[in-house]
């Protein structure tokens, strides 16, 4: 299993746009094959911050999603609305046993 977690700064006179394609987004993604969760969630200090916090069954559920037609739409959305790159990290959980 693997987590992606994708932090974005949205400018603020696009925030409703945003969120509006992000919705969609998350709702086509949430069908595809090996994806096990796909939410959104915002900074409670800065109002600007947007993170996607995924959960895929193994990596090669990603190289698809990556080219499927909604993040596409998605994408000519985002780079509208943000400030900056995107950070993208990828996490496994950790092994570590809790007694």
């Amino acid at each position: 299993m693997i987590y992606v977690v994708a932090t974005l700064t949205v400018k603020p006179e696009t925030r409703a746009e945003f969120i509006a394609a992000a919705t969609s987004c998350i709702k086509e993604t949430r069908k595809e094959p090996g994806n096990i969760a796909y939410d959104l969630h915002e900074s409670v200090t800065d109002p600007a911050k947007m993170v996607f916090v995924e959960q895929w069954e193994n990596e090669e559920a990603l190289v698809p999603h990556r080219t499927a037609e909604h993040m596409k739409t998605f994408g000519r959305v985002v780079v509208k609305c943000i400030t900056a790159p995107p950070t993208i990290e990828i996490i496994t959980p950790a092994n570590v046993t809790v007694r």
